[in-house]
């Protein structure tokens, strides 16, 4: 099924050294104005042109990839020649500072060393426990509402708890009350910026309605923030939670420390993106699982055999290959990240094409783990994909919904250990199932969500 790394078509083009099919617009914005209106449609259409497609993305030259090779090319081979100083970066920067997202270069590796020590997976281990006390206390919430026979948007519920989780692991505080200054600013700065993205123009700086209302949050965010870092750095005490990791930590190679500017742009980043990707791709999970009862069936089989009612604690996960093997695959059909960008710093070569220096090169999770050459039936939700004969048998790079190379997630075990402690906790509880009639539409913001939420039905599930 897999295409091998070099087949006849690839090894034509790179003896030419032509340049690759290229998508033509007469549009101001090039190819910018098609990808807007329908993202996910334009990337896959746009496939059938080649591993490699040319366009103008604004004024910048750019290339849509989309085979496994390429990706591992430039995100892990070769990515010191590819940085992420471009368009979107620019405009995320005013919001999430200098961040692991946005940030680049030596600033960008130092700030990695210091960091990585707080997602060991020996310090995650800590986080179990404030994992499951907010999932209990969500389903101690579902049981009114159950019994109302109402639906619950599950895209609103998985964003509360990812919330609640995140704020308890960053700060040691309860971020999803109803009451919390910080959880409201940072629902409307995650609803907003998914707007801006699309359209930054006036930039944040210009006081049009939507960007006072960005500006609020923002300040909101910071007020508190640094506030809590001003707190912290007096009683230089360790709390146990991600704030504290940051502020104790040292580089091993100078001694230093991070500054109160470095620490709050990386608490920005976690706080923003540490819940809303997770909250997403909880919420597809439950959605795949409704439309597949014989899936979500096995799913119900696994977790009676290994946790025989309990409640999952870190030494089962690993025995949850199921459970683990569900998320993978709707990690695959509805990756958070749903597209990423660089820009070639100098010359480069991808699929046998010429690649420009200062080129845009924009790599899609979403296209790649739907690339029919790697992935058979790639509508069809089907775990079983992810056996690990079968993911031996496949590039590494046909799958990245955390990115790759030095830029991996960070967070991203952070995230697989959550996203499977509430799979596993709450499907034992209940079997959720869709709305009659509700429509189902992904949309391509800065993550990939479903546009008109996701109400489902609770359904409790009979105790074995």
């Amino acid at each position: 099924m897999a295409e091998p790394r070099t087949n006849p078509s690839r090894a034509k083009a790179s003896t030419g050294r032509k340049p690759p099919p290229h998508l033509s617009s007469h549009s101001l914005l090039g190819s910018a104005s098609p990808m807007h209106r329908d993202p996910l449609g334009f990337l896959l259409a746009t496939r059938r042109y080649g591993e490699v497609v040319g366009m103008r993305f604004v004024f910048s030259p750019a290339y849509l990839i989309y085979h496994p090779d390429d990706v591992k090319h430039v995100l892990q081979e070769n990515h010191f020649n590819y940085n992420k100083d471009i368009f979107t970066y620019h405009v995320l920067k005013p919001v999430l500072g200098s961040g692991l997202f946005t940030n680049d270069g030596e600033s960008w590796l130092r700030q990695r060393r210091l960091m990585q020590p707080a997602f060991h997976r020996k310090r995650l281990v800590t986080y179990v426990t404030l994992m499951a006390d907010a999932i209990d206390a969500m389903l101690e919430s579902w049981q009114s509402r159950q019994k109302a026979d109402e639906p619950l948007d599950i895209a609103e519920e998985m964003m509360r708890l990812t919330l609640r989780i995140v704020g308890q692991a960053l700060f040691s505080i309860d971020l999803s009350q109803e009451t919390s200054t910080v959880g409201q600013a940072v629902t409307t700065l995650v609803k907003l910026l998914g707007d801006y993205v699309y359209a930054p123009f006036p930039p944040i700086s210009i006081p049009i309605p939507r960007n006072r209302h960005m500006q609020t949050a923002i300040h909101e965010l910071d007020t508190v923030t640094f506030g809590i870092i001003k707190e912290r750095r007096e009683h230089t005490t360790d709390t146990g939670d991600l704030l504290s990791m940051l502020l104790l930590a040292r580089d091993e190679e100078t001694g230093e420390g991070m500054n109160d500017q470095q620490v709050h742009d990386e608490v920005m980043t976690l706080l923003l993106a540490g819940h809303e990707t997770t909250a997403n791709a909880l919420t597809w999970t439950w959605y795949l699982l409704s439309q597949h009862p014989e899936i979500e069936g096995r799913l119900h089989d696994e977790l009676a055999a290994v946790l025989d009612g309990n409640s999952p604690t870190i030494e089962h996960l690993p025995h949850l290959t199921y459970t683990s093997m569900v998320l993978q695959e709707a990690l695959r059909l509805y990756p958070p990240i749903w597209v990423l960008s660089r820009k070639a710093i100098s010359d480069d070569e991808l699929g046998g094409f010429p690649i420009p220096q200062g080129s845009m090169v924009i790599l899609s999770p979403y296209a790649t783990h739907r690339h029919p050459a790697f992935w058979e039936q790639p509508e069809v939700f089907d775990p079983e994909r992810f056996t690990p004969e079968r993911v031996a048998a496949r590039p590494h790079y046909a799958h990245f919904p955390f990115g790759g190379g030095p830029r991996l997630c960070i967070g991203s075990n952070f995230a697989l250990m959550e996203a499977q402690l509430v799979l596993a906790t709450v499907a034992q509880h209940y079997r959720l199932r869709l709305a009659p009639g509700h429509p189902v539409v992904p949309e391509a913001k800065i993550t990939l969500r479903p546009r008109y939420g996701m109400p489902m039905m609770l359904q409790r599930v009979k105790q074995r």
